[in-house]
Formats: structure tokens, sequence, C-alpha cells
């Protein structure tokens, strides 16, 4: 007898009769095959016949979650099995398809909806009817591998992955239709984005007055004219409103709480939420996290009822305008307002995938001192996500409902750069005796520090803060305000102290690094190159040196009819402008690393043209330091160096306390030596905020959490969802909620390509684990493949090294030590050598005679080792190891790229640097070979003379010891030296925990075969090459770059 089984997949059960009786006979079926304790195996969705119940509770639970899929023959409840029932669902029209993602996706989307536990069933909501009918469909009559809706979304994803037009989805869809005529499938991209729209989470467009006054929003809804300035609302034709009421603009308004319900809802990033509970750093001096911050872990203690569930969700807010027209309108400011969740990993929190925009401010104009009038709504929000919270389903805990609230810890903005700041000798000890120097500006500074306010005290002068009135009206919010005396350097009370905790927090808004140290870079190398259009040490600035009656050298005189300039030795000369400017073009970094800075170089070599953000953040903890050591005088250089190395040390991934409390020290000090160095016109408030970072890191934690970079990145994929200039706003908040949609979908399909399955660009795929270390130390060849026959010398040294690099091994090396001192005595000078020409050999018949004698530790593996390799072995140009590619010498130089700098740790405390000459790839490992350089080390500058070359009989290296590094040519030392540069990549974290591995995974695979690749160094370097990487995020433990090549040893003294 056939069962009916369609009344499962009805999605109305609360006003379905049909749902209701075939659950009644259900029931009945499996009411015999109740166990002696009176359960049974639960099919709800959320049991999933993981759990038992009784009969009551069982009938409750599938009405309220639904019957779950895939469940089709009912072995569990009285249906006899018939053989493999597959994973296929009945709909209701009969029709029969395979298993679909989309279920997963809808399903776990109707639990965001808690409301819907209820007993009597769902809403009448039918905002999901057209998706599970779209589910319930067959894509073509016969083929069960896609669901209607199934293809759809990935063919959407398909279009947003790759930035298709509208235009040729359109045609894509009338060509499907022509090919397929019975496909179902909808008609155009439009109707396409309605269903999407329906799987996203929308938005609210609220209408603003034309000058920013108030919104039209909650009391104001219905007005039509404004409430402060009485403009109309509506868009007037001469003088009348036009037929259809069109507002003057628009604020689309994203709710925060049903974005965040959804990652809670997911069991894709459940899990993740808790992240800052389980993964912050065990040592109170490591920062790794926001939540190892100062700040953080105070608002704990001032709240512990909100920090007392772990999944209470802590926010990060930034704000910035951007112009959506590129190059087209240089008038145009729209401010996009993104939030970013503190609770995830730090390798997740800040990608794009994660941040949510929460408020698309409309233009043209800047909403400048208004902008407290269009955060309104998020702000009521905020207010109620603290006080009452929503009620969340937690997929990692069984889908549990808690009560979900919400804090935002701190905005992150840029600062504007307005006043000239100097003076920091205020700053250094009372006793200090720069104090008495009249080098700085002709005086003795007897102020003390600036005196530090509390929040309480500045809670206080806040309310002595008159309040203004917004808008840009000129009657009204547009009438400059004269400031009282008693408001101090205060122009308004922020509309972020409403929310009740925002006043005790410590750390209120980050400065923005990023813009600090483009600025700051923008200064030094304007400076130092004398560009006319960046430098500080203008015209003025010589004249400022008159009026304070110090530095007589540089100022300015006349000479005729001429006025003269003396040359100051901060800025470099025309000879030394043009070699710093060779050496920038010189540069190569590795693969991904940063941009081709050649291009920045001004083709006569004076100066350096359109730098970005990422150049000069590039250029102050790389190259600034080693390009200017000998332009300048020691000095200047070395004042330079420490300024750089705070920077290098202030944007690491993983920051200690303890230096930033030293840097905090040292920071007053360098810039009271850059006051003696560089005019005070060159001390803007940007030089001025350097000051503070410290600071801030101490109470945020990890920069790299707190800067524009990953905001700056988001706002580039805002400006590409506007298809429509007439109406930018629209599109990309139309364009958003699509692209939210689908980046949800996404995380469930494995099937095709997406932003969370993709491999890396240096993917080197799956390795299987063996029993042997050393068999791990594999790697994926890339490029054509032939074949070097080796000698036996070659071939002997390669063998014994991977012997002597095996940790299981140790053993035996140390029985044939023995042997060897029996045999040839204790004072045998050559012993060692004696070893390494005669273990290898002897390794061979002492596993095989065990391997005769069946000795259970011999094992294949083992066996595999003791034989000895081919002579002829694979060469190959490149390889990735461990997810960074790695290139030979001789083929890295025709590109203009650098990925053949490698480093690798001694036995001790030493380093060895090298360029791979060859890459081979042996029958049961892979490996490079590496010659050793001298090194010497200044101010944390490590070079090496590439001439100098020592352990020659050994060099070398198993591919799972190396790491990349880059050189940069030494002009301070001769054209024989290079400055090492280590890199650390932006996709390999140090870091691992019960809830995800954010170190590279390490893959298993069951096969045997043990193939490896070697690489093998020549004795000679091209001295002509000069080749320079960079970090993006960071100098020790870092975010950025990617790729590792050859390999050239270079012997250090110590490990730098």
């Amino acid at each position: 007898m056939t069962i009916d089984k369609s009344w499962t997949t009805i999605r109305r059960r609360g006003s379905s009769n049909e749902f209701w009786n075939g659950l009644q006979h259900f029931l009945q079926m499996a009411k015999p095959f109740i166990n002696d304790r009176g359960f049974i195996k639960c099919p709800c969705r959320r049991c999933l016949n993981n759990a038992s119940h009784q009969l009551e509770e069982l009938e409750s639970h599938i009405f309220r979650n639904g019957f779950m899929f895939g469940y089709n023959q009912w072995i569990h409840h009285g249906e006899p099995a018939t053989g493999n029932a597959g994973t296929t669902v009945a709909g209701p029209s009969g029709g029969i398809h395979e298993r679909d993602e989309m279920f997963d996706v809808l399903d776990d989307i109707i639990s965001e909806d808690v409301d819907d536990d209820a007993v009597g069933g769902p809403s009448s909501n039918d905002q999901y009817d057209d998706l599970f009918a779209a589910l319930r469909s067959e894509l073509y009559p016969g083929v069960s591998s896609f669901s209607s809706l199934n293809f759809l979304v990935k063919l959407m994803h398909l279009k947003v992955l790759n930035k298709w037009t509208n235009k040729s989805f359109d045609e894509l869809l009338k060509l499907l239709k022509l090919a397929f005529p019975k496909i179902d499938l909808v008609e155009s991209h439009y109707e396409a984005k309605k269903l999407m729209t329906k799987i996203g989470l929308g938005y609210s467009s609220i209408h603003v007055c034309k000058n920013d006054c108030a919104l039209f929003w909650k009391e104001n809804s219905l007005k039509d004219t404004c409430p402060v300035c009485s403009e109309s609302r509506w868009k007037l034709q001469s003088g009348k409103r036009s037929g259809k009421n069109v507002p003057h603009k628009v604020l689309r308004y994203f709710p925060v709480g049903p974005r965040l319900k959804r990652l809670f809802a997911t069991s894709k990033t459940a899990k993740l939420m808790r992240w800052h509970s389980t993964g912050k750093s065990k040592d109170n001096d490591v920062m790794r996290h926001s939540v190892d911050g100062k700040s953080w872990q105070e608002f704990d203690k001032r709240h512990p009822q909100f920090a007392g569930d772990v999944r209470n969700v802590r926010l990060g807010l930034a704000a910035d305008g951007f112009n959506p027209f590129g190059n087209m309108s240089l008038s145009y400011s729209m401010w996009p307002v993104v939030l970013t969740t503190y609770n995830l990993p730090p390798w997740i929190c800040m990608k794009a995938e994660y941040l949510m925009l929460s408020l698309l401010i409309p233009g043209p104009q800047s909403p400048g001192k208004d902008m407290d009038v269009f955060l309104r709504p998020l702000i009521d929000e905020l207010k109620e996500l603290w006080v009452h919270g929503l009620d969340t389903r937690d997929a990692a805990s069984e889908n549990s409902v808690f009560r979900m609230r919400a804090a935002l810890l701190w905005t992150v903005n840029d600062f504007p750069a307005r006043s000239s700041l100097s003076g920091h000798r205020r700053f250094l000890p009372t006793n200090h005796h720069w104090r008495s120097n009249l080098q700085f500006d002709g005086r003795t500074e007897r102020k003390r520090p600036p005196r530090r306010f509390s929040t309480t005290d500045i809670l206080e002068q806040l309310r002595r803060v008159k309040t203004g009135i917004p808008g840009k009206h000129p009657s009204y919010g547009g009438v400059k305000r004269k400031r009282g005396d008693n408001e101090l350097n205060w122009r308004k009370k922020s509309i972020f102290y409403e929310l009740p905790y925002w006043a005790t927090i410590e750390l209120k808004h980050n400065l923005d690094v990023m813009h600090i140290e483009k600025n700051v870079c923008d200064s030094l190398v304007g400076t130092l190159l004398a560009d006319p259009h960046k430098s500080k040490d203008t015209d003025n600035a010589r004249r400022d040196l008159a009026k304070l009656g110090i530095r007589h050298e540089l100022h300015l005189f006349e000479d005729g009819n001429k006025l003269m300039k003396p040359a100051a030795d901060y800025t470099f000369s025309d000879a030394n402008r043009r070699k710093f400017c060779r050496f920038i073009r010189s540069v190569k970094f590795p693969d991904g690393f940063a941009s081709n800075l050649s291009k920045n170089v001004a083709q006569n070599d004076s100066r350096l043209l359109g730098l970005k953000s990422h150049d000069c953040h590039v250029i102050m903890q790389r190259l600034l330091p080693v390009g200017c050591r000998s332009l300048v005088n020691k000095n200047i250089w070395s004042t330079i160096v420490e300024l750089c190395t705070f920077f290098k040390q202030l944007c690491a991934s993983t920051v200690n306390v303890s230096d930033m409390v030293e840097a905090q020290n040292q920071l007053v000090l360098i810039l009271c030596k850059l006051e003696r160095i560089f005019p005070p016109a060159f001390f803007d408030i940007m030089i001025h905020l350097v000051l503070h970072l410290p600071e801030e890191a101490i109470l945020g934690g990890p920069v790299h959490m707190r800067w524009m970079y990953p905001f700056e990145r988001y706002l580039k994929r805002l400006k590409d969802y506007v298809r429509n200039a007439a109406k930018p706003e629209g599109s990309i908040a139309e364009g958003f909620v699509v692209d939210e949609a689908l980046t949800f979908c996404s995380r469930y399909f494995d099937d095709v390509e997406t932003r969370f399955n993709r491999p890396d660009r240096n993917d080197d795929g799956i390795h299987p684990t063996r029993q042997l270390s050393v068999f791990e130390s594999q790697c994926k060849p890339l490029g054509k493949q032939s074949y070097v026959e080796l000698d036996n010398n070659d071939r002997d040294k390669a063998e014994f090294y991977i012997l002597n690099n095996s940790p299981e091994l140790e053993p035996y090396l140390n029985e044939h030590k023995q042997e060897l001192h029996v045999r040839l005595g204790e004072g045998c000078l050559n012993i060692n050598e004696v070893h390494r020409t005669e273990f290898a050999g002897w390794f061979f018949e002492k596993i095989y005679a065990l391997h005769r004698m069946q000795a259970p530790e011999v094992t294949t593996e083992l066996l595999s080792l003791s034989s000895k390799t081919n002579m002829v072995v694979s060469s190959y140009p490149a390889c990735i190891v461990n997810g960074v590619r790695f290139v030979t010498h001789d083929h890295d130089v025709r590109l203009r790229t650098q990925n053949s700098g490698v480093s690798v740790p001694g036995t001790g405390q030493e380093m060895f640097y090298g360029q791979l000459q060859q890459i081979l790839e042996f029958s049961y490992l892979n490996g490079f070979s590496c010659d050793s350089k001298h090194m010497v080390t200044e101010n944390n500058i490590a070079s090496i003379d590439i001439n100098g070359e020592a352990y020659k009989d050994d060099q070398f290296i198993l591919a799972s010891q190396e790491k990349q590094v880059f050189y940069v040519a030494d002009p301070s030392r001769g054209p024989n030296w290079r400055v090492v540069q280590h890199v650390k990549h932006r996709s390999i974290w140090d870091i691992t925990d019960d809830v995800t591995n954010a170190s590279r995974p390490v893959t298993d695979d069951s096969s045997f075969l043990n193939d490896a690749d070697e690489v093998e160094l020549s004795d000679e370097e091209d001295e002509s090459v000069e080749e320079y990487a960079d970090e993006e995020i960071d100098a020790e433990n870092e975010i950025d770059t990617e790729e590792d090549d050859d390999d050239r040893s270079y012997h250090a003294s110590d490990s730098d």
C-alpha cells in the first residue's frame, strides 16, 4: 500500500487540514513502535531522529518545527525497509527530486522567526510560499538533480560573483528558454531579484528633509513639511506638487536585529559567534583580538549581566563618505554606515561577507554636523537591543531560544587634519634636559602634560553644551552658533550618549591608523624628496624659523634680486633624490603582496606620485628605513627608523601590551627628536596623533580590527552595485539585499564555487597524513616538468639531510654514532664526517635486516625512507608549499614579483637566508637546497652579503622548514648586500581552537605515494636582481601577503 507523504512538505501547517490529518495518520502508524519507556524517535526538523520523545511531545514537535527533509522511508515509525530510500522528497504534486541544499537554507530562515513556535502553528505570513513552490518544482521534466529554486539561486550567485550585467543575465535566461522550452525558470532578472529579496532581510526607506533637519519617521511619518524648517517633504514642479509624491531625500535603513538573529539561526555561523569567549588569549600580555583589550574587559566588569552570556553581541561602527560615480563627479558624497561583529574570529570578522550595512545616507552633500539626524533609527534600535534584546534561536545549542542583547563598543572614523601642533616636550618628565633646550622653539618648556579627563569629567563637560538646531537651512540649523565659554572645545553632545552604556566606555572613537600612517608617510617622503606639492619645508616654514629665532643656517636670505633657500640636511640632494627613486623603482614584491611601486615613480626620478594608503603602509614599514639609510645623516635616519619600527610593531596581528607601554614612552622621545630635525610646519595634527596610538592599542587590541582598510574595500563593493546613475542609493540598497541573500545561500553550496569554498590562489591541495614527519614535507609543483640527473655526491648529500632531519630516526642516528665511537675511538676528529657518509648505507642494512625479521617497528614508510632515490629526478620552475608560492631564481628574474627568497632556522638561534635555484621532485620527499651567507644587523635591519657563503656541503632544506622572505638592495653597503624582509601571509594564522582551525589546515589522504620537491641552490647569485617584498598588515604576525619561493640560505648570528 502506498503511503501519502505529501503532507510533510506543506509550509502553512497551522491552516492546513491536510497536514494535520497526515500527522495524525503518521502518529497512529508509529504508536506500536514506542519503546518500553514510552519514547520514540522524533523526525521533526530539529531532532532529525537523533532524539526520542513521548508521543504527545512528538506531535507538538512535528507541528511546530515541521517534518524533517530526506526521511522518506519511515523505518523508525512502522514502514518496512525496501532498500536504499535515498535522499528524496515527495512534493504535493507527486514529483520526486533529490535532496536540495535550499531545504536547509529555508529551514534556517524559517527558524529565525521564534514566534512560529506556538502550537497553533506559524503565522499567516505567506512570504515564503513562492520559495517553497519553486523548491518543490522540478527544473525540467525528468531532471531530479535541481529544483527550480536551486538552479536560479546558483545562477544568480554566478552572476554576482562574476559581475554579469543585468542585460547579459536576461539574455542568458532567454537562451535557456529557447534551448529548453519546458524549463521552469523566471523570465527576467527583475523576477529573479524579487524572489531573492524574500530570502534577504530587506530595508526601510525613510524620507529626509531637504536641509537634513529631521526624518519623516515615527511621530513625523505623516507630516508633509519639516518640523524644523517647514520646508516641503516633496519635490515640487513649478511650485506645485507633481502627480506622484517624490521625496527630496531618502535614507535607507537596514535593521540590525534580524541580521544578528540570522548569524545565530544558521548552523554555519552560530558556533563562530562564541569565538571571542573560547579563543581569547590566555596570556595577559598578548592581544590577538579586541576581546584582549582593556576597554572590552572593563566593559564586561561594569556590565556583568551582559557579559554573563557569551552570545551577546559586541559591535563596531564605521562611517565614511565616497563618490559612487568614481571620477565622473567630484561633488557627490554618499555615506554608508557599516557594522562589524566582534564576536567572530579575527580572520573573518572584518571580511566583507560578515560586515553589515546599516544605514545608507544619501548625497549629494555630506551630512556633516547633522550626522546624528541620520543615525536616529540605528541608535533607537541599539537602545532596544541593549535594554530588551531579541528572542533568538541558537543553532549551536540545539536550537534553544535565548534573549540576545547587543552593545556598540566603539566607532572607527577618519580624523580630519586641521591645525599644526608641535610642542611634544611637555610630555617629557619634568626634569628632562630637553625641556630647557632652546633649539626646539627658542623657549624653555615648563608646561606639564595635558590633563587626562575621566569618562565622568567628559560627561560633565558635555552637559554644559547647548543643543543646537539641526539642519542646513540658512535661517535655522545653517546659522553658525557662537560657542559659549563654558562649552570648552565641544561642538555638540553626540547622539551615541543616548546609549545607556556609552558614557562609561573608555575607547569610544578609534583613531584610524590607515589614514594617520598615510599622512605621516606623505609628510616624511614629501619633505625628504622636496616634493613641491607635499613637502612641509616651504618658504613659510623657513620664515617660521626666523620668527622663532632658531636654526639660523636655514633662514631665507636675499641674493641680489633672488630669494635663496639654503639646503636642509633633512632633504635629499638632487643625486640622492634620484638614487632613492631608482631604489623604489627597482623594488619587487612577492606575488599578491603589494602594488607595483615602480609605476608611482616620476619619469625624471624626482618624486613619487599617486601613492595609495597601502603603498604608504609598505613604504613606511619596509622601504623607507632601508632606502634613506645612506642618504641622510645618521641621527635623522635612526629617528626615521624608530618611527617606522613603531608602525610595524603597532600593525602586527598579535600585539604585546608591554611593547605598547614601552612604545608610549619612546614615542615622546621620537617626536621630540623629529622636532629638532624638521621645521614646526611639519607637525600637523596627524603627527601628534601618533602619540596616542599605543594607548588605543592597549585599550582596543590589534589595529587590524579597528582601522579603515576593510571598510574602504567594502565601499568598493557598494560602488559596484550602482547600475542606475540617476538613483545610486536605490541601486546600492537593492544590490546589497540581493547580494546578502545570495551570500547567505552560498554558505550551503558545495557543488559550485562560492566566496566561502573557492580555493586560494595558491592552494596546494590535500596532502595525506604520514607516519613519518619528513614525508609530510610536500608541495604542489607548478610549471613544465623537466628531468635532472644527479651525481652520487649530490644525491648522498640530499639523502643524508632527509634522514638527519627526521625526528623519528633519532634513535638510529644515535646508535650509529655510538658504533662509530666504538669502532674509531673517542679521539677521532672526523667522526661526524664519517657519520655523514656512512649512515645511509648502515641505515639501509639495519632496516632491511629488521624487515626480514618482520619487526613491527619497520613500517612501509620507514622501509621506503631507507632506500636510495633514483639518480634522475623531476625539476619544476615553481611550487606551492603551505599556501605560499615559490619560484626559482632564474624564473623569478623575468617577473615583476619576487618569490624566490626563503629563510630556515638553524639548530640554535641562527637563521639561514637564501634564494631557490632549483626545485627537484624526489620519489619520496619535497625539499630545497641552499647556501649560507654572512649577515650583519643594525637597528633591527638585517643585511646579508651575497658573495659570502657558509655550509657549502649542507645546502638542502625540507619544504616544511622554509619561510618566505624577500630581499631589498642595501644602498648603504654596496651592490653585493641585500636587506632581509620577512613575510607574513594574510591567509595563514597561528591560532587554533575548538571552534575552527585558523592555521592553514593539514588535510589527510589515504594514498601512500610520497612525492616531494627539493630545491637546489647554486653557488652564485645574479647581482642585478634586486627584489623586495612587503607585508600588508604586520611586521611579525600579520594578515598580509602571500608567497614564498626560492631558497638560498644566508647564515645569521641571530634570528632577527
